[in-house]
């Protein structure tokens, strides 16, 4: 893979950098955090997921602690959230679309970057899913929230990850441009995200036969 494609993932993470943060920014100013546990909260929720793909593939020590961008971002966007937050209204709402632009970005790079590695089609989904819902697990359980990813009536999540991560592997193979791909692939992640946030699609529970009733 190139120089270009390393610019695109790069260019990519920044922004999910941001996106995140801001999400964890805005839940922890939910949650009446102060500003130290805003600024926890955002930088936990942009670079955990980051954080934990690295370590699994041998990439030591991670991004995070070799490019101060990386920590420089997140810092950012918890210092606008801390001061803009009265401009964003509907918290929730507000968090959840932070987050679903985060999910899309990160399963990207996180996808592209195991390709990099050399990691096969399930492994590199496996891994850009993980990066896309591992900063946004560790910012609930944090904040002592049931996290998304398995919420019982969550809006489907991890799934669009799974989605653009298998668009990305299969764009890869076909030999594809990949930051035109990639990018598509995360407005499309965020956009299924979104819908399914809106018409409140879930995933399939497991099937339980309903015993007959008796006496009546």
């Amino acid at each position: 893979m190139g120089v270009s494609v390393a610019l695109v993932i790069t260019m990519l993470e920044l922004v999910g950098l941001f996106t995140f943060a801001t999400s964890g920014a805005l839940l922890a100013i939910q949650k009446g955090f102060d500003a130290v546990g805003i600024l926890v909260l955002a930088i936990l929720t942009a670079l955990g997921g980051g954080i934990l793909r690295d370590l699994i593939i041998g990439d030591t020590p991670p991004a995070a602690f070799t490019d101060v961008m990386y920590l420089v971002v997140p810092v950012v966007a918890a210092a606008v959230t801390f001061f803009a937050h009265p401009l964003l209204q509907r918290w929730t709402f507000t968090v959840l679309i932070f987050d679903a632009a985060g999910l899309g970005l990160f399963c990207v790079t996180g996808t592209l970057k195991a390709l990099r590695f050399d990691l096969g089609p399930l492994q590199a989904v496996l891994l850009g899913v993980m990066t896309a819902v591992g900063g946004g697990v560790l910012r609930d359980i944090t904040a002592r929230e049931t996290p998304a990813l398995v919420q019982a009536d969550s809006s489907l999540y991890a799934i669009p990850a799974a989605l653009g991560s298998a668009g990305v592997v299969g764009a890869y193979h076909a030999g594809l441009p990949l930051g035109i791909v990639g990018t598509a692939a995360a407005v499309f992640v965020f956009g299924l995200r979104v819908v399914a946030m809106v018409r409140h699609w879930r995933a399939p529970r497991a099937w339980t036969r309903r015993r007959p009733e008796v006496g009546r």
